[in-house]
């Protein structure tokens, strides 16, 4: 009798032991999932700078962030997109499309060089959100035609790249792109407003119920549509903007510029920890994956630059591969009893 109750005893202990452990686990999964880049990109700073005199220099720091800053708009547009559940492959073309607007324009005054291309990425997203939310069309669709559309009016506005459209000497709107100081801080300011969109409003309240699962956000009475197609418009604009303020730092509309750089957006946030199935995502987290992406490229330049840009881009992949597998299993690990 008294080994039954032993036993027992030894069975309830063991059952209250594993209910102990398993929201440990899942909370270090999740842990992992969110901080898990800012980790690696402290260690990789950290190795860098041991075993690089050049590293952590002014001007290699200053080339880290003033030439790369805009291109990181794409991601922060990016994240909002990807935590509905969704995805935006048109951001490198109307980065490159927002640049030439931006220099043509900016012959008129800097105000219309900024605001064209605002212009034009709000209503090009406008109508693919409007394509995703009320037609049903899939994301990758929608997109991938914004994309080749994009980069057709781009082609057509520069008569095929014959025509190079650049920005006055003398105009104030250069000054936007001048430096390291003044991309870094309108940046970071976009993307504080963005985490302040993110976790301080109902509409990122909205994005984030809608990507962990639509159905239960339309029997909430959330406003799934209108949400759908603001992430597209907040893409669209950001990337044209980005274009745009590129240009100014260059000093010209380049039409062969932003190839490639939807997927450059898109690995960025996903290394940031933001879920490809949607429902879970934060804006630090994506200013993580850029930092660290950022840094891989430049200790890639540094060491690798024999290989030129193939490298880079297997780099990016194996990567990327590796991130999400991780996600994939902490997600596992976080749904098991």
């Amino acid at each position: 009798m008294s080994s039954t109750v032993s036993a027992t005893v030894s069975a309830e202990s063991a059952g209250a032991g594993q209910d102990v452990r398993a929201p440990v686990r899942e909370r270090l999964a999740a842990q992992v999932q969110r901080r898990g880049a800012l980790a690696v990109l402290v260690l990789v700073a950290a190795v860098a700078s041991a075993t690089s005199s050049t590293f952590a220099t002014g001007p290699n720091i200053s080339s880290i962030l003033g030439n790369n800053a805009f291109v990181w708009l794409l991601a922060l547009g990016m994240t909002f997109v990807i935590i509905t559940g969704g995805i935006d492959l048109s951001v490198g073309s109307m980065y490159a499309l927002g640049g030439v607007l931006a220099a043509d324009a900016s012959r008129a005054g800097p105000w219309q060089a900024v605001l064209l291309p605002l212009a034009v990425g709000a209503a090009w997203g406008t109508v693919q959100g409007l394509l995703i939310a009320r037609a049903r069309m899939a994301p990758f669709i929608v997109t991938l035609a914004g994309l080749l559309g994009a980069r057709g009016l781009l082609q057509a506005l520069t008569h095929e790249g014959a025509t190079t459209y650049l920005v006055p000497r003398g105009s104030a709107f250069r000054s936007l792109g001048s430096g390291t100081v003044t991309p870094v801080v309108i940046v970071g300011v976009l993307f504080c407003l963005g985490a302040l969109l993110l976790t301080r409003t109902r509409f990122g309240a909205t994005i984030t119920a809608l990507g962990g699962n639509e159905n239960a956000a339309l029997l909430m009475g959330l406003p799934v549509a209108r949400a759908k197609v603001l992430v597209y418009v907040l893409s669209g604009t950001t990337a044209a903007g980005a274009g745009a303020l590129g240009s100014a730092r260059l000093g010209s509309g380049v039409t062969t510029i932003g190839v490639g750089y939807e997927l450059t957006a898109i690995a960025a946030v996903v290394i940031g920890g933001t879920l490809l199935t949607g429902g879970s995502g934060s804006v630090g987290g994506t200013v993580c994956g850029v930092l660290l992406l950022a840094v891989i490229h430049n200790l890639i330049d540094h060491y690798f630059s024999q290989y030129g840009s193939a490298f880079t881009d297997t780099v990016n992949g194996a990567f990327l591969a590796l991130v999400v597998l991780l996600q994939a299993l902490l997600s596992r690990t976080q749904q098991l009893p």
